[in-house]
C-alpha cells in the first residue's frame, strides 16, 4: 500500500517545539508557563492520537520535510512501531507535566522554566526518533535528544550533576557519533538509501555485500545506540540519577532509553530485517548478548540501597528485554519484546513518581530509611505495588504480557538458555522489588511518629502516580490496544 502524504506527522513534530517557545516567554508567569506545557502535551498527544486509525487500518503516513541527495531525506513516517513509542511518550508527557509542576513547586526547585523548556525540547527530539522515515532523520533527533537533556541532568548545577551530566552526554555522542555515523555512511555507500524497509523482512542491505562487513555494521548499530543501556555502555544511566525525580521518570520512562531501545529495534528489523538476521545467525547471540545485561543490571539492582539507584539499574535490565525479543526472531518474541515498550514505560514511570512522592514528602533515598512508611503514604506505596509487580511480570500488570510473550518466543526458537535467564531474571526482579514494598507496609517505626511526620504528597503528585499505575493494571488486562500495533508488523 502506497504511503498517505500527511501533514499531522509534522505537526507532532513542531508541537512541543513551539510549546518549549512559549515557556521560554512565560517564564516570569509559573501558572501561565506550566499551562503552555500542558497545551503542547495534549495537543502533541491529540495529533497522534488522530493517526491510529489510519495505522490500524494498515496506512502508512509520511511526510518529507525535505530533499537532500536522491535516497537521502529529512522524512517522517507514522507506522505501527512509531505509534507504539509515540502514543505511548506523548500520553506519559501529559501526565508528567502535572507531576512535575507539583514536583518543582514542593521542593521550590531552581531554574524552573530552562527545566520546562528543555522537557519539551527532549519529547520534540523523542517524537522526531518516532516517526524517523529513514536512518538519517533518526541520527539527527537522536543526537537532539542528548543536547537537550544535558541541562535536565546537571540541573542541580553542583559536581556531582555537572559529573554525572559530563558522563551522560560522553557516552551518548561518543558512541552515536563513533559508531552510528560511520556505519550509517557505508551503508548509504553501499544500498544508495538510507530509508527504512516498509517490512521487518527485507531490510535495506544489498544481498551481495560481505557477511563480514555486515555483521561489523550490526555490531555498530547495536553498541552505538548507547541510550539503551546495554552493557558495557551503560553506565551513563545509574549516573543521571542526579537529576529531579521528573527527568528520571523521562529518562527512564518516556523519552531517552525508549529513544535507544526504539532506534535499536527499528535498525534491526527495517536496516537488517528478520531474513538476513537469520541467514547470518545474528539473532540468538544477540539474545544472548543482552541476556548478560539483564542478568548483571538485576543482580547490581540487588545491590542498591538508594532507592532511584535500584531503579536506574532495574531499567538497564529491563531495557534489554526488548532487544531480546526483537533478537528471538520469532513472532512471539517480536511482539513481546516491542509491546514492552509500552508497558515498561508505564509500569517505570510509575515507580520513579512514586519515589520523587516519597522524596518530597520525607527527603528520604534510601530503603532502608521507609520502614513503615507505607502505612503514613498508603497510595503511593500501593502504586509502587502495582508497578513492582509489573516489573516482575506478575499476573494481571502489563509486564506479565511481556513475559508470557518472550517465554513463546524462546520456546519457539527452541533457546532453553534464554528460557532460564528469563525465569533467572524474573526471580531476581522478585528479589530487589518485594523488600521495597515490604518494607513500607511492614517495616518496624513509631506509629505516632508516622503520623506525626509524614502523610500522602500533594495531589498533583499522587494522582498521576496513580494514572499510572491505574493504566499498568489496564494495560495488562487488555493488551489489544498496543498488541494490534504490534501484531500489523508481523502479519
Amino acid at each position: 500500500m502506497e504511503p498517505q502524504h500527511d501533514i499531522r506527522l509534522l505537526l507532532a513534530i513542531l508541537a512541543p517545539l513551539l510549546g518549549a517557545g512559549l515557556v521560554m516567554a512565560n517564564g516570569k508567569r509559573p501558572n501561565v508557563r506550566e499551562t503552555c506545557s500542558f497545551l503542547a502535551a495534549a495537543t502533541l498527544f491529540c495529533l497522534t492520537a488522530s493517526m491510529v486509525p489510519a495505522v490500524l487500518a494498515g496506512h502508512r503516513l509520511h511526510f518529507t520535510v525535505f530533499q537532500l541527495l536522491p535516497g537521502l531525506s529529512i522524512s517522517l513516517r507514522a507506522d505501527a512501531l512509531s505509534m507504539v513509542f509515540a502514543v505511548s511518550a506523548s500520553f506519559l508527557w501529559v501526565i508528567t507535566v502535572f507531576y512535575s509542576a507539583g514536583y518543582m513547586r514542593g521542593l521550590e526547585e531552581h531554574a524552573q522554566t530552562r527545566f520546562n523548556t528543555c522537557f519539551a525540547l527532549a519529547l520534540f527530539g523523542a517524537m522526531g526518533c518516532a516517526f524517523s522515515d529513514n536512518l538519517l532523520t533518526l541520527y539527527l533527533f537522536y543526537e537532539i535528544v542528548s543536547i537537550c537533556t544535558y541541562p535536565l541532568v546537571a540541573h542541580h548545577q553542583d559536581e556531582e550533576s555537572y559529573e554525572g551530566g559530563r558522563k551522560y552526554l560522553t557516552y551518548l555522542t561518543a558512541t552515536a557519533k563513533g559508531l552510528i555515523l560511520p556505519a550509517m555512511v557505508l551503508i548509504y555507500v553501499l544500498s544508495g538509501s538510507l530509508d527504512f524497509a516498509t517490512n521487518i523482512r527485507t531490510g535495506i542491505i544489498p544481498p551481495n555485500v560481505h557477511h563480514g562487513i555486515i555483521i561489523a555494521l550490526y555490531v555498530c548499530c547495536i553498541l552505538g545506540f548507547a541510550k539503551n543501556g546495554v552493557m558495557p555502555f551503560h553506565n551513563w544511566l545509574p549516573s543521571a540519577m542526579v537529576a529531579p525525580t521528573p527527568v528520571s521518570a523521562l529518562l527512564h520512562a518516556v523519552a531517552v532509553v525508549k529513544v535507544g531501545v526504539f532506534s535499536t529495534v527499528r535498525v534491526m528489523l527495517y536496516v537488517f530485517g528478520v531474513d538476513l538476521m537469520h541467514s547470518l545467525n545474528l539473532g540468538l547471540p544477540t539474545a544472548y548478548f543482552v541476556s548478560i545485561t539483564i542478568i548483571v543490571g538485576s543482580i547490581v539492582a540487588l545491590s542498591k540501597d538508594n532507592l532511584k539507584a535500584r531503579l536506574a539499574y532495574s531499567t538497564v535490565s529491563q531495557l534489554s528485554y526488548i532487544i531480546l525479543g526483537v533478537a528471538l526472531l520469532t513472532p512471539a518474541g517480536i511482539e513481546g519484546g516491542l509491546i514492552h515498550i509500552a508497558n515498561h514505560a508505564f509500569s517505570k514511570i510509575t515507580l520513579f513518581f512514586c519515589a520523587g512522592a516519597i522524596y518530597v514528602v520525607t527527603h528520604k533515598k534510601n530503603i532502608s530509611e521507609m520502614s513503615g512508611l507505607g502505612r503514613a503514604m498508603p497510595f503511593t506505596f500501593a502504586a509502587f505495588g502495582l508497578a513492582s509487580l509489573s516489573m516482575i511480570g506478575a499476573p494481571p500488570v502489563a509486564g506479565f504480557v511481556t513475559k508470557w510473550y518472550l517465554l513463546n518466543g524462546a520456546f519457539d526458537a527452541g533457546s532453553v538458555g534464554i528460557i532460564i535467564v528469563l525465569l533467572v531474571s524474573t526471580l531476581l526482579n522478585a528479589a530487589y522489588f518485594a523488600p521495597v514494598v515490604y518494607q513500607g507496609f511492614f517495616g518496624k517505626t513509631s506509629e505516632a511518629d508516622l503520623k506525626h511526620k509524614y502523610a500522602e504528597a500533594h495531589p498533583m503528585l499522587v494522582v498521576p502516580l496513580a494514572i499510572t499505575a491505574v493504566i499498568s493494571v489496564l494495560i495488562g488486562l487488555y493488551p489489544n490496544f498496543f498488541m494490534n500495533f504490534v501484531r500489523h508488523l508481523i502479519s
